[in-house]
């Protein structure tokens, strides 16, 4: 998998996310008060995403009750899109914002519960299963067309899974890439050749894989995996304005500082189960930090009253302000995530594991906690699985329960033992306000334990691309993780198995142990879903003990929006706000 910075704005505590089971609205008696009552992460359900139906898979999408059309959704973010181009989206906003312009064969209904159900978007209904999972057939529905008027074709969707093994898409998934038949040799579609394992008849495109995928189906539900047109297909310029399919389409960009969508007249809503499309228009801000955007929030005035964020949540400084507030938190949308965010320790340059075993005990959880907003916003961790997602396993290894603030004597004693006193490490840290004050707690408790710490700030444009090298030059970088659809291997496989390792790869760490590799291929050909999870909450504990990470945090989500914003829920497939579920109060 290449480069996906999924979890990308870590240290800010905005970082994009996966797959929620739980979502609080704020409530109140209309007091001036209320309690900071937030969800926890342990305890509550694991996150389930069932396949629908045929019925299912049909549209039009299910109308919000009380939802008005028309409209201009305004929303204040810190950053624009790196990528916009299916091909190459690995990152949760990046997602988010695409949800109105792009159609993949599959994708998520929301019900008016939060429930989340995987279901045909362009395709008929979530897919065929033959031959024990590798083969797979979807068909095309009627009536799918281009914001120009022109049909979605089957050579537009054969395009669209051909133009991924092109040199120039380097940050999306490559989970379809792996395991079509021949892909380890095809080169993309621009030299006239197309993948023999990707064929069409008819309106059905059918995939053979080289693996059996009981859970392909899921995987096409990725924004990295949605239809591109093939007479509009500009390559790397794609990227910047993709062609839409969806109920929305660009009208506008300025890179860096907004863009605006508005209505694709030629979108069909009789085709689409997943979207409604109630406002005429969003125009997306970019450049405003968290604090900023929570005080506008806060005041709620002009047209911040139609405002709402993909990734900017309360800032921690005002967490408490709002969240005990009852009527500021009838304006949050609080979320619980199956995000781990973690620093992975870069193998090959910290080899021996009792040094970073002593890192693991000497890592001031607590205080970082507090830090980001307290137990509000996140939940400390001990493992790399959320305890919401299939396969998780409670254990804690290096004593955190019992002492969160970290235990520099059990620290200070294994670097004895490993004659490693005063190693040093050089961590990277993104350049935001909130970093800055976790890289302090961290560099004082490290310190204390014994080692030498050299801090390092990285531009946050640039952060991902520059902890992304093998050569990086970092002992220590900020990074995070959630499965793309619910289960172990979408968190293992990119992140922990050695041969992806590489510049752009997700291996942060760098680790290449057999055991680890050989438990995971093992892991993979599980069928059995409860074995499968039992499988990858061991491979948990088997990298824990070998101590290439030290989790953080999993993520309570706390999204706020202005008071003139209707129906703010939460899509737990794609990981955001729900943008195609809003509407403008009139």
């Amino acid at each position: 998998m290449s480069f996906s910075r999924r979890n990308f704005l870590i240290a800010t505590g905005v970082a994009a996310a996966s797959s929620s089971v739980l979502t609080a609205c704020g409530g109140g008696d209309g007091g001036n008060s209320a309690k900071n009552d937030a969800p926890k992460v342990s305890g509550s359900e694991t996150m389930d995403i069932p396949i629908g139906t045929k019925a299912d898979s049909t549209g039009p999408a299910p109308e919000v009750k009380g939802a008005t059309k028309g409209g201009t959704v305004y929303s204040l973010d810190q950053f624009d899109m790196d990528h916009m181009d299916p091909g190459q989206i690995y990152v949760s906003t990046e997602a988010a914002i695409t949800v109105p312009l792009l159609r993949g064969l599959t994708g998520y209904k929301i019900d008016d519960k939060g429930g989340c159900t995987l279901v045909g978007d362009a395709a008929t209904d979530a897919g065929t299963m033959k031959d024990g999972g590798k083969t797979w057939s979807f068909t095309l529905k009627d009536g799918l067309k281009w914001e120009d008027g022109s049909d979605v074709t089957m050579e537009d969707v054969r395009h669209t899974f051909e133009r991924i093994f092109a040199s120039f898409i380097t940050e999306g998934p490559i989970f379809v890439q792996t395991w079509l038949e021949g892909g380890d040799k095809y080169k993309g579609p621009y030299e006239g050749k197309h993948l023999d394992s990707i064929e069409i008849d008819g309106k059905t495109v059918t995939f053979r894989l080289k693996e059996p995928r009981g859970d392909f189906n899921y995987t096409l539900a990725m924004r990295g995996y949605a239809l591109v047109s093939k007479k509009h297909d500009t390559k790397e310029k794609y990227d910047k304005r993709p062609y839409s399919c969806g109920p929305y389409k660009i009208e506008s960009r300025s890179v860096g500082k907004s863009m605006t969508f508005v209505r694709n007249e030629h979108w069909d809503p009789k085709t689409d189960p997943i979207r409604n499309a109630y406002p005429d228009k969003f125009v997306f801000q970019f450049g405003y930090d968290l604090m900023p955007s929570t005080d506008r929030y806060i005041a709620d005035k002009g047209n911040d009253q139609y405002a709402v964020s993909i990734f900017n949540e309360v800032a921690p400084e005002r967490i408490a302000q709002v969240l005990t507030n009852a009527e500021l938190k009838k304006r949050v949308l609080t979320v619980v995530d199956t995000v781990t965010y973690y620093w992975p320790i870069n193998t090959t340059r910290v080899k021996d594991v009792k040094v970073r075993q002593a890192i693991n005990y000497a890592w001031p959880l607590q205080q970082l906690q507090t830090i980001r907003g307290g137990a509000a916003s996140t939940e400390m961790a001990t493992t790399i699985l959320s305890p919401v997602t299939p396969g998780h396993q409670k254990f804690d290894l290096y004593g955190k329960t019992q002492k969160p603030g970290g235990d520099p004597a059990k620290a200070k004693e294994l670097l004895k033992e490993a004659g490693k006193l005063g190693h040093k490490l050089v961590i990277a840290y993104q350049q935001s306000d909130n970093s800055v004050k976790q890289a302090v707690a961290i560099k004082n408790a490290l310190e204390a334990a014994g080692f030498e710490v050299v801090n390092k700030q990285v531009d946050k444009s640039t952060f991902y691309s520059q902890i992304g090298k093998i050569d990086n030059g970092y002992d220590l970088f900020a990074a995070g993780w959630s499965p793309d659809w619910p289960n172990g291997y979408s968190v293992f496989y990119p992140c922990w198995y050695g041969p992806n390792i590489g510049d752009g790869r997700n291996n942060y760490a760098q680790l290449n142990d057999k055991g680890v590799n050989k438990a995971i291929e093992a892991a993979a050909r599980i069928t059995d879903p409860e074995q499968a999870s039992k499988a990858w909450g061991d491979i948990d504990r088997q990298i824990m003990e070998l101590a290439a990470v030290v989790p953080d945090y999993h993520k309570i989500r706390n999204w706020m929006h202005g008071s003139k914003i209707g129906n703010v829920v939460y899509d737990a497939g794609n990981t955001c706000v729900a943008l195609c579920k809003l509407y403008v109060k009139k």
